[in-house]
């Protein structure tokens, strides 16, 4: 039976609190479908190219991007790894939104091909591990952690789903999916791809609990720029039966809320940057159209002009102005048409 050990620390209530502060504070803004299609794109980059190099991988960013807007059809496997990810953010972004994917031991084994495809031999992708795996530092060049003996792998990992199912109306999902990235690292049920795995895992049961960590940001950035401290807070020293008992998640989920935030913040940054703009800004009459909207549920032309003393090509101005940035919506046409929030 999985059981966890940690403790609700101020820290952590506070990054739990401040989480939803800005969550909900981005949620209340509006902002143009060009703005959030280029912030969707840089954060797939980064994401890319932080869960990568977290690995080892030793493209830099500037290649990443390079490698993703040209997709070469004959790859080096430091390339093929990036595709890969992309590829794998790319996919299961769109079966969140069409809501076709449940996270489960199947979905593990299809989201590692993904990473791994044509990286490792074709029997160990996309199948949870039939042998034992050692974690070593790459540093002192020795063996740090043994993981659980391959035959424990599944029933861990159906114990590890059957406490995120028991626990999703009780215990905050951000708590949830801070505990199901640090067991899987714990159990490393892949031969290959293991810390990859985890952080789209991650993402997918974040976005699953209401947290879309697909589109805007990407809490891997955080743990790319200080890898020591990542794999410290994840990883663990020793061999696993010896230590199981004494495993404590308290600290690493102050680490995965501080990450959190650090991006949540990073990407309010930008939004603010995209959006002072003259193309982005709303003056007062933009304001009116809208809040009359929102008070009526739809709006005409007709309308428009009893509150505002704008001429007929400004206000067509003013309704395209707020259509391009993703505000409103166009309905019906000719003398049939108005216009409702989006």
């Amino acid at each position: 039976m999985f059981s966890q050990k940690y403790a609700i620390t101020n820290r952590l209530l506070g990054n739990i609190k401040r989480i939803a502060e800005i969550v909900t504070d981005l949620n209340s803004r509006s902002f143009s479908r060009v703005v959030l299609l280029e912030m969707e794109r840089r954060a797939r980059e980064i994401s890319v190219y932080s869960s990568t190099s977290i690995e080892g991988n030793p493209l830099p960013l500037t290649d990443v991007k390079r490698i993703l807007k040209n997709k070469p059809e004959y790859v080096r496997d430091s390339e093929k790894e990036v595709l890969n990810y992309n590829k794998a953010l790319v996919e299961l972004d769109g079966l969140i939104k069409a809501e076709k994917i449940s996270l489960d031991i199947k979905w593990l084994e299809k989201i590692q091909k993904m990473v791994t495809d044509g990286l490792i031999a074709r029997h160990r992708c996309g199948h949870i591990r039939q042998e034992p795996v050692f974690v070593n530092d790459p540093i002192a060049r020795k063996t740090i952690y043994w993981p659980p003996d391959h035959q424990d792998v599944v029933p861990m990992l159906k114990e590890l789903f059957d406490f995120l199912e028991k626990n999703t109306n009780s215990v905050d999902p951000l708590i949830l999916a801070g505990i199901f990235h640090k067991q899987f690292v714990v159990v490393h049920p892949f031969v290959d791809g293991n810390g990859r795995t985890a952080r789209l895992a991650t993402k997918v049961l974040l976005a699953k609990m209401g947290l879309d960590t697909f589109n805007l940001f990407s809490f891997e950035n955080y743990y790319n720029s200080n890898v020591t401290k990542y794999f410290e807070e994840v990883g663990l020293r020793g061999n696993y039966y010896d230590i199981k008992d004494q495993i404590d998640f308290t600290s690493w989920l102050e680490y995965f809320t501080d990450g959190i935030i650090d991006e949540l913040l990073r990407v309010e940054k930008e939004l603010e940057k995209e959006t002072i703009s003259p193309d982005n800004i709303l003056k007062d009459y933009h304001q009116k159209l809208i809040d009359l909207i929102k008070e009526k549920g739809f709006i005409t032309d007709k309308e428009y002009a009893e509150i505002t003393d704008r001429a007929k090509p400004t206000r067509n101005l003013d309704f395209r102005k707020l259509i391009d940035l993703g505000i409103i919506v166009k309905v019906a046409k000719g003398r049939s048409t108005y216009y409702k929030l989006k």
